[in-house]
């Protein structure tokens, strides 16, 4: 028996032993990537690498089609693979095209369903930029609505398919009223405040007619900005806009085009073909910027992930799934409604 324990010794050990050499990686390699990613942020931009994602086609002059992509929630909680957010990459992906003399165009590539009000408008500011250096033609695929609208409208050109979700030019902000389930179960919540307006939008009470009309103000004020963009960039008159299809509706890239809200359908090989043309780049490459080291997005990997009380967690929503946060303001279509 003595001996069956000692000889189960050397094994314990050897797995206590490769359990602590495991973690103890896992520990360098979290401090190693929060390291590296202080280490490249001060030189970013021009730091992104290039992957060709359509080859030179006849004659071409040595330049080339920057496509970058905006997928999903736009908003600066996205973690990003550069920055903080994703909205700090893309950030980075604009700057780098826009500094980048043999990039001739951009094609901005949207798959939204919008998001915050001020990353939507911050985003917007920064194809502005772009497009006032070099061509920036949108390619809608699926969805471009609300916010991704809004980003669209800064482009030179707009693509949509005959069946993208575009529109939906609104703005939104939500909140939950629990007070009738308290009353049922007999809780009461206990508010201090310092003002009228400190706890606004509080779930446990309905809201008074001041706050309303105070939300209500805040809304139109954001919406006053997107259909006044709309208008400017789509040389539309606001006041048919707000009497028609800025209201808030969703529109097929057919309708999109009645509308004149894009200014034809087609997908993403024609929006590269019609930004070779605005580029004066014929028959130019397309590459698309990636992280410039991969082993980086590894320990970046294992510096979030935690080594105790670790769990999978599995999202069949993907990002679309993502939920409204309340107190935000959002151009968010209601194909991604909570």
């Amino acid at each position: 028996m003595s001996q069956n324990k000692s000889g189960c010794l050397p094994s314990t050990l050897l797995v206590a032993l490769i359990v602590s050499v495991i973690l103890n990686i896992a520990f360098f390699a979290g401090r190693s990537a929060k390291m590296l990613r202080t280490s490249i942020q001060p030189s970013l931009p021009n730091q992104l690498t290039e992957e060709v994602i359509a080859p030179p086609t006849g004659e071409h002059t040595g330049k080339k089609i920057a496509v970058i992509s905006v997928r999903g929630l736009i908003s600066t909680a996205e973690p990003g693979d550069v920055g903080e957010s994703g909205l700090d990459d893309l950030i980075v992906e604009l700057k780098q095209a826009r500094e980048d003399s043999a990039v001739a165009a951009v094609v901005l590539r949207i798959d939204s369903p919008g998001g915050e009000v001020t990353a939507s408008d911050m985003l917007y500011e920064e194809v502005v930029k772009t497009r006032k250096i070099k061509p920036v033609v949108v390619s809608m695929d699926a969805v471009a609505a609300s916010g991704g609208y809004y980003v669209a409208c800064a482009g030179s050109y707009l693509f949509a398919h005959e069946t993208s979700i575009t529109g939906s030019i609104g703005v939104i902000m939500q909140s939950v009223n629990y007070q009738k389930v308290l009353d049922k179960v007999g809780l009461e919540v206990l508010t201090f405040k310092s003002g009228a307006f400190k706890d606004l939008l509080n779930g446990a009470r309905e809201l008074t007619e001041a706050e309303r009309e105070y939300v209500q103000g805040l809304i139109d004020q954001s919406y006053s900005r997107f259909v006044g963009i709309v208008a400017r960039e789509r040389h539309l008159e606001e006041s048919t806009l707000r009497a028609g299809v800025a209201d808030g509706r969703i529109v097929s890239g057919t309708d999109a085009i009645k509308e004149h809200l894009v200014d034809a359908v087609g997908g993403f090989d024609q929006a590269l073909e019609k930004a070779r043309e605005l580029g004066k780049a014929p028959g130019a490459a397309a590459v698309r910027y990636t992280m410039p080291l991969a082993f980086s997005k590894l320990l970046h990997f294992l510096s979030e992930s935690p080594t105790k009380g670790a769990k999978v967690e599995v999202d069949f929503g993907g990002r679309f799934s993502s939920r409204l946060k309340a107190g935000r303001l959002y151009f968010v279509s209601p194909v991604m409604a909570p």
